[in-house]
């Protein structure tokens, strides 16, 4: 069995010995004594959670940069969709270890992925050793013969063995506006048989609402609900628009929302209701969105934005503290895909960080969890393990300088494409 010893690191508050034992935190203590495979010498570092990206679509990489500054429907039907459409499976994979080059060198060490061509992003996520929940989005648009090979892919993918095991997949209605009441019956009844997360957008515009209204006569949490989507199992991105009802029945079906903060700010989408969800009893995980809308896949970003802008608009500075932050990171990203991880103790997976508290930025080091949202930045982070695998260590991660050019040449193929 493979063993890790980190030696005198900070880990929660102390300075510990921590033994990792093939993918768990094995033993924590004040000093360990044991023949690990290998050992890493913690002086001057903290441990830490990693973070856990709840919402993303990782292979949008390749089109950071293009088309900014425009709202949603323009920029994703004039712009986005049609360049996603000249995407190739090896466009995706390159897009993706990009991606996943990127989440690594921020501290992330799981995402939750919608896009197509699931199977490049799989072998993305097992040959570069994070975890992910991955699924295809179900669109209507796509036509019968794309759903029904979703659908049949799925069934592929969900038999015993035909998985990594750092990989699940989930059932992706895109958003509401893009599927229809009969599949996304489907969808909600297929995620339910075979025990996946359910992974959709939800009320991220005004303009989603005010259609929703005038289609269904109600708003689009009332709709799901009236269709039984609303359970555990439903993880819905971004939510922004909601009302008091709308948030009573998100926090009474136990549904995790996830936060996209900076790419709702980029494109102008509105501010989510943050406390009001926090008081309704949501679960909340935060997210990247995609790097077409973000511009970047960092977490620690992602946090400190989501803190500001909570505590501006709301002209409450005590809510979001860092504590509360950094569980809507990791541990209730965790919870909501069953990882088993998201906190440094015996018995859990075996995902953490290594930060170097010795950094200009981290010093004095009064409250560390703070100092690592508010002072600090990725550059910070030394090593990142996960599930008991060193994936970079000394700021380095394996064939990162091979990803970077094959990447930006898949890039610059693909924006060719639409030359006329």
């Amino acid at each position: 069995m493979k063993s890790i010893l980190i030696k005198q690191v900070l880990c929660n508050g102390t300075l510990s010995d921590v033994l990792i034992e093939g993918e768990v935190f094995s033993m924590i203590d004040t000093h360990i004594e044991t023949d690990a495979e290998l050992i890493v010498d913690g002086k001057g570092k903290a441990v830490l959670p990693p973070f856990y990206n709840g919402h993303t679509h990782a292979a949008m990489t390749l089109l950071r940069g293009y088309a900014d500054d425009l709202p949603l429907f323009t920029w994703l039907s004039k712009y986005i969709w049609p360049l996603e459409a000249k995407m190739t499976a090896d466009d995706i994979y390159w897009g993706t270890k990009l991606a996943v080059l990127e989440m690594i060198k921020s501290g992330t060490v799981f995402f939750n992925d919608m896009y197509w061509h699931d199977d490049a992003t799989i072998l993305a996520v097992e040959e570069m050793g994070v975890k992910a929940a991955i699924g295809m989005p179900l669109i209507e648009a796509t036509g019968k013969k794309n759903i029904d090979y979703c659908f049949e892919r799925l069934d592929s993918l969900t038999r015993q063995g035909a998985l990594p095991r750092n990989v699940q997949v989930t059932v992706a209605p895109h958003a509401i506006y893009t599927v229809g009441e009969t599949l996304f019956k489907k969808c909600v009844e297929y995620a339910e048989r075979k025990g996946l997360v359910l992974h959709t957008h939800l009320s991220e515009t005004q303009q989603e609402v005010d259609d929703c209204i005038k289609k269904y006569g109600m708003r689009p949490v009332e709709w799901l609900d009236s269709l039984g989507a609303l359970q555990p199992n439903l993880v819905a991105a971004h939510v922004i628009h909601v009302n008091d009802k709308e948030m009573d029945l998100l926090a009474e079906n136990k549904v995790t929302l996830v936060h996209n903060p900076v790419s709702n700010m980029k494109l102008g989408s509105g501010v989510f209701p943050s406390a009001a969800l926090l008081d309704a009893g949501c679960r909340i995980a935060l997210g990247t969105d995609g790097c077409s809308s973000n511009n970047n896949l960092d977490m620690r970003e992602e946090m400190k934005t989501a803190a500001l802008l909570a505590k501006c608009h709301y002209r409450r500075p005590e809510l979001l503290p860092a504590e509360t932050l950094y569980r809507m990171c990791n541990l209730n990203c965790s919870e909501a895909f069953h990882l088993q991880s998201g906190t440094i103790e015996v018995g859990k997976k075996a995902d953490a960080l290594l930060i170097d508290i010795t950094d200009e930025r981290m010093v004095p080091c009064h409250n560390l969890i703070s100092n690592w949202l508010y002072s600090a930045e990725s550059s910070i982070i030394d090593t990142v393990i996960c599930n008991g695998d060193i994936l970079m260590q000394h700021r380095h991660v394996h064939d990162e300088e091979e990803i970077l050019d094959h990447a930006a040449q898949c890039a610059y193929n693909l924006k060719n494409k639409l030359k006329p």
